[in-house]
């Protein structure tokens, strides 16, 4: 895994140069080059490998995800969103650079993102490229992520359309597994898997991502600031919506093994060493919670 961590920082680097206006590269790339887990492009990434395609031909497409992913957590740490200062241990986008060159930034990682796709991806054919780039733009919008963060926002304070059950499904669907969907449903594009793969993959990528955000939600009660390089108790102080508050800890952390348990499943017979360090990790930190 740490291989193609390297491997996608190295090549995030080389696709976002520095240019004139210098204020917005340097925005982009602040918050692009912090030092993160890179999980979502390294499952696209892994995604195409296991199906049979060379990780080079997917590299822009999986680079791309991270730039929206990055884009998402520039706007999400806005004081006009989530409102928090500092973004993996450091200040965040809009403390550095100020709010409207974070909100630029933002909207350019967005743009620039499906950029990428269209000038790197030298090795795909123009059907592939086209498919991903439908993929990139509905999951990023307001069918995917933007739906996501509208109904996160409305939810602070007891604010529900549908009950809150429903709510917070569609929250962590929306939110946090829209972008693991896209990166195994790109990886398994880009290796020309039929519509019955990439739809294991698809739910595969649901569980994760319920799982995951279910993972943040607990850690959010019981981590602290060095560990997850942002703001502990944000979620509970401002009364958001999380499996956490809905359901209690106990709850959450069951709810959690049983999602990963899932995902073992289905990913097992690909025998993938990346996926299972990825799902062994969560599942480490939460069964060595007391």
């Amino acid at each position: 895994m740490k291989e193609l961590i390297d491997l996608v920082n190295e090549h995030l680097d080389e696709y976002l140069q520095i240019t004139y206006p210098e204020d917005i590269f340097k925005a982009m790339k602040y918050t692009l080059m912090l030092p993160g887990k890179r999980l979502r492009p390294v499952m696209c990434l892994e995604t195409a490998r296991i199906l049979g395609c060379d990780i080079k031909k997917v590299m822009p497409a999986a680079c791309a995800i991270e730039m929206l992913h990055v884009q998402s957590l520039i706007h999400d740490d806005l004081p006009c969103m989530d409102n928090d200062d500092f973004r993996r241990g450091k200040p965040s986008n809009h403390k550095v650079f100020g709010e409207a060159n974070a909100v630029l930034a933002g909207d350019a990682l967005l743009t620039f993102a499906p950029q990428v796709i269209i000038e790197k991806s030298k090795d795909l054919s123009m059907t592939q490229v086209v498919r991903i780039l439908h993929e990139y733009t509905k999951f990023a919008g307001a069918y995917g992520l933007i739906a996501g963060q509208v109904v996160d926002i409305e939810s602070e304070g007891g604010k529900y359309v549908k009950s809150p059950e429903e709510t917070l499904d569609f929250i962590h669907l929306n939110k946090t597994a829209v972008l693991f969907r896209l990166a195994v449903r790109i990886g398994a594009i880009a290796a020309g898997a039929d519509d019955e793969t990439i739809e294991e993959f698809d739910d595969f990528a649901k569980k994760f991502g319920l799982a995951f955000q279910i993972y943040d939600d607990i850690m959010d009660e019981v981590s602290s600031f060095e560990e997850l390089g942002k703001t502990i108790g944000k979620d509970k102080n401002s009364g958001k919506l999380t499996y956490v508050s809905l359901y209690g800890l106990e709850d959450a952390q069951n709810k959690f093994k049983y999602l990963i348990k899932e995902c073992y499943d289905i990913i097992e017979k690909y025998h993938s060493k990346v996926f299972e360090e990825i799902l062994d990790k969560l599942q480490n930190r939460i069964g060595s919670l007391k």
